[in-house]
Order: structure tokens, then C-alpha cells, then sequence
């Protein structure tokens, strides 16, 4: 799969949250173009507050399963 977008990198407070919370392997198992635009969602935050509630949001949904940007994502939904 080719991205549209350039691929962001992981800032490593990401890598330390998604290993603190161990969903680093939830996030590896998204396919590329949700871990690339869950990170530049993130990336252009502007203020602190917004970026921690994407993070939130983005490990929220990490956790859950079955959930991509608020919308339903069938092919991480546990079984």
C-alpha cells in the first residue's frame, strides 16, 4: 500500500505511551494509513490540551477495537 501522505515519524512520547499501555502491538496491527494519520492528527495539534485528547482518543480506541477516528473499523473489532 502506498501512502498519499509523507509517513510520519513516531515522536517518542507516542512510543512511550503505546508501550506504557501496551497497545504498541494494537497500533502495529492498524494498517499503514491509520497509524500514519492517527500520528499527523496528533503532530498538528497545536495546543497541549488538543494533542493529549487525541492521544487519548487514539489509545481509547486502540483499546476498544473495532473503532478508527470515531467511526467503525470492522477489521480490528475483538472477536
Amino acid at each position: 500500500m502506498t501512502l498519499k501522505r509523507p509517513r510520519a515519524a513516531m515522536p517518542p512520547s507516542i512510543r512511550r505511551e503505546l508501550d506504557a499501555t501496551g497497545l504498541m502491538q494494537a497500533f502495529k496491527a492498524r494498517p499503514p494509513y491509520q497509524r500514519n494519520d492517527y500520528l499527523h492528527w496528533i503532530g498538528r495539534s497545536v495546543r497541549a490540551a488538543t494533542r493529549r485528547k487525541r492521544i487519548d482518543q487514539m489509545l481509547a480506541e486502540l483499546k476498544a477495537g473495532g473503532v478508527y477516528m470515531g467511526m467503525a473499523h470492522r477489521p480490528s473489532k475483538p472477536k
